[in-house]
């Protein structure tokens, strides 16, 4: 079973469920952790082969990891403890995790909060992956994951969070980074199912105006799907709950108590004005 961390600040009291990216841990939510635990139940997953998680594997998964298999760690960390319904917020990769949870056990999500969501890849993130195949092989794996850190969160003022998640990748052994990034093969068709289906769920999406690669598909989305709304953050990229840590939990926890009042949030726009980047 994956690591895991509680903090229970009552027995009915909702539960929050953070799930991280790939190449970081339940250490990057460190900035959120003291403002969520006022108001909600708190769980903290490490991924496989993440943080504290020991590698989990049977000689078929060993070969090659898949979003259901991964996916199906958390609900495995639910079900151990008895976590019927929960929200859920997710960072980059951890959104798309999120969103296969919503489809494997839609009874289980409350909500969805989807940070630096990942909902379609743009040309330039489709040469990244085809780079990161073609070169994976034959380069020193954080020697891809740091290039891919700059591509993706380039200004000055993302320093903090792409040296946090450079540093928490140099945890993850190179055979374990090598079975996440079989996952890029799933990607397209997966999300492209993702855009084609909306499941209703009531989904607040936390975007950086500086997230160039991910905001604009983010856009489209909530223009299309019920229950979908967005908030950008300004003077933020794509890992926006450390670039501007108060804007995300603000925004996050309102969102959240609205839900949980059930009731949706007023100050939350379904169709938001574009933000030029």
């Amino acid at each position: 079973m994956l690591h895991y961390k509680t903090h229970v600040i009552a027995e009915d009291a909702p539960w929050v469920v953070f799930v991280h990216g790939a190449g970081g841990s339940s250490s990057i939510w460190f900035l959120q952790i003291k403002e969520f635990v006022k108001h909600f139940n708190v769980l903290l997953v490490d991924l496989r082969g993440h943080g504290r998680s020991k590698q989990i594997t049977t000689s078929k998964e060993e070969r090659r990891y898949n979003f259901e298999v991964v996916t199906r760690d958390v609900i495995e960390v639910l079900d151990a403890l008895q976590i019927q319904r929960a929200h859920f917020i997710g960072i980059s990769l951890g959104t798309i995790l999120i969103r296969n949870l919503s489809e494997l056990a839609p009874e289980r999500v409350q909500s969805m909060i989807m940070g630096g969501a990942i909902i379609r890849l743009n040309v330039r993130a489709k040469v990244l992956v085809a780079i990161g195949n073609f070169f994976k092989s034959l380069v020193p794996y954080m020697w891809l994951y740091t290039f891919f850190a700059w591509i993706i969160m380039p200004k000055a003022r993302h320093r903090k969070s792409r040296v946090m998640f450079v540093n928490e990748a140099k945890k993850v052994a190179q055979k374990e980074f090598m079975r996440w990034f079989t996952l890029t093969y799933e990607l397209n068709p997966l999300l492209k199912y993702f855009e084609e289906k909306d499941t209703g769920i009531p989904t607040l999406y936390l975007m950086g105006e500086e997230d160039y690669m991910f905001l604009p598909a983010v856009e489209y989305i909530v223009s299309h799907h019920t229950n979908s709304y967005l908030q950008v953050i300004s003077n933020s990229g794509h890992v926006c709950n450390i670039d501007q840590p108060h804007e995300f939990n603000s925004r996050a926890i309102d969102f959240l108590r609205n839900i949980s009042a059930r009731s949706l949030p007023q100050n939350v726009e379904a169709v938001p004005q574009l933000v030029a980047i």
